[in-house]
Formats: structure tokens, sequence, C-alpha cells
């Protein structure tokens, strides 16, 4: 990389973003969304319904504010917009599962 390049890269700005909290928050808040999008791979029935419409309703207000919030945070909106489509579609997998389709007999062990 050229000095030139690395020299407009680590801009005073940059330095300051990867150094806050509008940086680091949806940084480690992404461990959600991929938390519900690995838990696809599960069984249907571990599901908890009250979580996913906790973790659901908790993304929906958070995108609002990720929006509204000066300046926009948009990782953070980006973030949430994936939970409460990964969270949804958990939402799906757990009220077909236990209201929507006959549940498969348990075998015994």
């Amino acid at each position: 990389m050229s000095k030139r390049l690395l020299k407009s890269v680590l801009t005073k700005e940059t330095k300051d973003y990867f150094l806050s909290t509008h940086f680091w928050g949806p940084a480690f808040n992404w461990m959600i969304p991929v938390a519900a999008i690995s838990d696809m791979r599960k069984h249907p029935k571990i599901i908890s319904g009250k979580m996913t419409l906790a973790l659901t309703l908790y993304s929906m207000v958070f995108m609002r504010f990720a929006w509204k919030v000066q300046p926009r945070n948009l990782l953070l909106f980006a973030c949430h917009i994936t939970n409460a489509g990964a969270q949804l579609t958990q939402g799906y997998r757990f009220l077909n599962y236990h209201y929507g389709q006959q549940k498969e007999p348990e075998q015994s062990k």
C-alpha cells in the first residue's frame, strides 16, 4: 500500500469512527443475528417464542433509532434489519412447529 493511500485511509475521522461506540456497539451486536441464523439448522422445538418476539420487537425499535440518530448509524441499522428478518423466520418456524402442523412422534431412547 502506498503511503499516499495509507494516509488518505488513516484520517482522524476514520480513527475516531473505529474507536467509537458508533462502530463497536453494532459490531458486537452482530452476534445476535449470527446466532439466530445459525439456529435455523436446529430443530424448531428449541425455539423460545417469547424470546423470539422480544428480539424481533427490540430490533424493530433499534432500527428506527439507528435511522433517526445523527449521524445515521447504518451499521447498526443493517444489524437490526438482519436480526429482525432472522427472528421473524424463527418465529415462523416456532408457530409452524407448535401450531401449524402435526407434531412428529417423540422417539424413545
